[in-house]
């Protein structure tokens, strides 16, 4: 009799030390635990599953999960949530994590895959020690569970046709029929499926099928086939079978097999979970693996079908499966992605019940987060510009000692700067005449040299067709940088390099492979192809570094100042030949442009009082002071760690008792909250929208019922900031992100929701009004300025109120007073 194996967990892959987030007791509620780096991250509905497991004694108290990726193809971001998920929760719960290779399609598997998969899982940083295993291991173990079910009376053979059983399969609407050949006995059905293992028929002469039930709404209960026949090579088992388990029949009794308590799957596979229990159920006894799904990661700009992703490679819109632009793990190895911060965004985005997409800009915000305090700063200009400063000796050369690391981050280091009479600056750097707000390089204007010199442009030097091809400047010799002069301010600091030591490189400026955000919807007629981004990748062969760099390592990150993030070429790149690819830009959408500006204090109101009596003559009773409010009830006793974590919100984030009280009622509050501070959101703003707008739109369910987290909260806020939507919006935004678990910009766009601000749409409809209501005009322009209301009432009405307010009441004061 087949028993349920358990093997012996193992330690875990790096146990972070617990902060004040983190829960004490171990069987209490999960609130937060460390990640991988050490950073709390919230916990997840997995977590919550398999504590509560564990707490109950279920499988002896072990937690052994998989991840079991198909060897015929190359590991992409999506699989990277699902690597996180399985070896995480195998270290938390001090478990251990397989990786299984289901390889039971011998046309499309390959050892190269093989090989890749294994690269890509330990170069996230996650090792199966010796628990490497592949569904070919138990082909003969599977093939005598199949006769097992043919003898309980639970499988038969069957020999209709591929297109046949499809149409016997019925509909959504309509039940299947059964096959001719359902009501075989046992023991033809074993003559026939032994036959079929000896070889002895062609490809799809007969398959296996379960005895379920025809009329199931799960089409997949309506027999599914288990076995099929295929006489190919099989990469790891040869020609030694003819006959091979499809993924439905292999994955769940592999699972058993190797004594799985958990069995992790994206959301897809939920509808498997019914044929997934029947198939242990009749071959296994308790305790078995159970499967949960939680929601696959769908990332804007992105494809993650394997099939899709194949065809880029072999139509030759990419370089490869390690293209840099491709989502792939090798492609942002290559890129020169940390795996750090491919980890830092899984746990941001965290592990979700249902279907949404992610912005980007989340990934590229956990990609700038993890390599601003690791990259090193150095200077670099991509599209070079001639300045001669005609004031410096010739042949000279003065050095600068530069540090590699802003004032902001604790790491120390400097390398030697040269600086000579002809140098380069950025082409961009540099406007003849320029507008209100450059304020970089202009004739006769001053700008300082990072590191160096406050330097002036003196003369414009053009080539035959007028293009400017030199700047003749001068230096100020005071202005040194170190010196006692260089305390003199000038408004542009630019990065520069010395001709006479600059480097040679060749730059890739990589960016998003697909123009939309959702590449496979398009309409009728058209692919995901007619989505690529041309502009994806730009080669410059111009570009000139500092010599710093020269000899370091392929495969070293920097920042490029005022660039972006940097990576030489683990492959290309050579101190005689430099090649660079870009990682990622210095915008950060996610973070917020400017701080709030700091109130002003405002004079008291019998001040105030006093001076206007003393100006107009009026005889004004003072108005005797309001009673100052009774001080608030302290809060209510908490558990320990919840008084800790109230503590740690009012000393971290400055958060009053009230609302501090108010997020730490319990665990979910506390990981919701912290999940949007973790996100870049302002602390206080967060408190306000979960204690005010959330709270009230809650109604009975709890908190951890919401189909999103705190990231998802976050982002909305992130949308009000760069000006998206109004906060007005914002509020229905959020009703709706309640009710359908839709991402907020997903909410935005479906809805038309996004915010005008386009100065000169606005100035048209403005005046269009002036032009029919020159009448109100006239009588704002008499004193009438009540009726600044009226316009601002007819624009928004126009844009159906999507006009952005602020800018509205700037320009139809504009104009009327203009």
């Amino acid at each position: 009799m087949l028993t349920h194996l358990r093997p012996n967990p193992s330690g875990p892959v790096g146990v972070g030390t617990c902060s004040t987030f983190c829960e004490p007791d171990s069987t209490a509620p999960v609130s937060t635990r460390n990640d991988a780096e050490g950073r709390d991250r919230p916990s997840n509905f997995i977590e919550q599953i398999i504590r509560r497991d564990v707490a109950a004694g279920k499988h002896g108290g072990a937690v052994v999960t998989r991840f079991p990726p198909e060897p015929n193809g190359y590991l992409h971001i999506g699989h990277a949530k699902a690597i996180c998920l399985n070896f995480e929760m195998a270290r938390a719960f001090d478990g251990v994590c397989h990786l299984r290779f289901d390889d039971t399609n011998p046309d499309k598997e390959d050892v190269e895959y093989v090989n890749a998969i294994q690269r890509d899982v330990q170069w996230l940083g996650f090792d199966w020690g010796e628990k490497r295993f592949f569904a070919s291991d138990y082909f003969e173990q599977l093939y005598q569970m199949a006769l097992r079910l043919i003898e309980k009376g639970l499988a038969y053979v069957d020999s209709l046709s591929e297109e046949e059983i499809r149409d016997y399969r019925g509909t959504v609407t309509e039940p299947g029929r059964p096959s001719p050949y359902r009501d075989r006995t046992p023991e033809e059905n074993l003559d026939l499926f032994r036959r079929m293992r000896a070889g002895e028929f062609d490809d799809g002469a007969h398959v296996l099928r379960a005895k379920i039930d025809m009329a199931s709404p799960n089409m997949l209960l309506r027999d599914p086939v288990l076995y099929r026949i295929k006489h190919a090579h099989h990469y790891r088992s040869g020609d030694d079978w003819p006959i091979y388990p499809l993924y439905d029949f292999a994955h769940p009794l592999s699972d058993a097999l190797e004594g799985i308590t958990h069995s992790l799957c994206s959301l897809e596979f939920e509808v498997h979970r019914p044929l997934y229990d029947w198939l242990v159920e009749h071959l296994f006894e308790a305790p078995r693996p159970h499967q949960y799904e939680f929601a696959r990661l769908n990332l804007d700009y992105t494809i993650m079908s394997k099939r899709k992703l194949l065809k880029l490679v072999e139509d030759g819109s990419v370089d490869g499966w390690d293209d840099p632009r491709m989502p792939t793990l090798a492609g942002m190895r290559r890129r020169g992605i940390p795996p750090e911060a491919i980890r830092r965004f899984c746990d941001l985005i965290g592990v979700a019940k249902a279907d949404n997409r992610v912005d980007i800009g989340l990934f590229e915000y956990a990609i700038r987060d993890d390599l601003n305090p690791r990259a090193p700063r150095v200077m670099a200009v991509l599209d070079p510009l001639k300045v001669t400063l005609t004031n410096f000796p010739e042949g000279d050369t003065d050095w600068f000692d530069a540090d590699y690391w802003p004032h902001d981050i604790p790491k120390e280091g400097t390398r030697k700067v040269p600086f000579t009479r002809t140098l380069y600056i950025e082409r961009d750097d540099f406007m003849e005449e320029p507008t209100k707000k450059f304020f970089r390089l202009a004739p006769g204007r001053e700008v300082r040299l990072r590191h160096a010199y406050i330097i002036r442009c003196e003369e414009v030097v053009k080539d035959a067709s007028g293009e400017v091809v030199e700047l003749k400047c001068t230096l100020d010799p005071a202005s040194r940088s170190g010196s006692k002069g260089a305390s003199r301010r000038v408004k542009g600091t630019l990065h520069w390099v010395a001709a006479d030591y600059a480097l040679p490189a060749t730059i890739r400026l990589y960016d998003r492979l697909f123009r939309t955000p959702d590449p496979e919807d398009v309409p009728e007629g058209e692919t995901f192809l007619d989505r690529l981004n041309p502009d994806s990748k730009v080669v410059l062969t111009q570009a000139l570094v500092e010599p710093s760099v020269k000899t370091d390592p392929p495969g070293t990150r920097y920042q490029f100042e005022r660039q972006g993030y940097f990576i030489s070429d683990v492959l290309d790149s050579s101190a005689e030949a430099l090649v660079f690819n870009r990682i990622v830009t210095l915008r950060d959408t996610w973070a917020k442009i400017a701080e709030k500006p700091a109130q002003k204090s405002k004079p008291k109101g019998h001040a105030s009082r006093a001076a206007a009596e003393k100006t107009s003559g009026l005889i004004v009773v003072p108005v005797e002071p309001k009673p100052q409010p009774a001080a608030p009830k302290p809060p209510a006793p908490k558990s320990p760690a919840m008084a800790a974590r109230m503590e740690a919100l009012m000393n971290t984030y400055g958060l009053d008792a009230s609302d501090a009280d108010l997020l730490t009622t319990d665990a979910a509050t506390a990981d919701f909250f912290r999940a949007a501070v973790v996100a870049d959101a302002d602390a206080s703003t967060v408190a306000n929208w979960m204690n005010n707008e959330l709270a009230g739109l809650l109604g009975d369910r709890a908190l951890s019922d919401l189909p999103f987290g705190g990231a998802a909260l976050a982002r909305l806020l992130a949308l009000i900031d760069d000006g998206t939507i109004s906060a007005r919006t914002a509020k229905d935004v959020l009703a709706m992100m309640v009710e359908t678990g839709d991402a907020p910009d997903a909410i935005v766009e479906a809805q038309g929701l996004r915010q005008i601000s386009d100065t000169a749409a606005l100035e048209a409809i403005l005046d269009g009004l002036m032009a029919q209501f020159p009448d109100k005009v006239a009588a704002y322009r008499s004193g009438k300025t009540g009726l600044r209301g009226f316009f601002v009432g007819q624009v928004m009405r126009a844009t159906q109120g999507q006009a952005n307010p602020q800018l509205v009441q700037q320009l139809v004061t504009a104009k009327l007073e203009g």
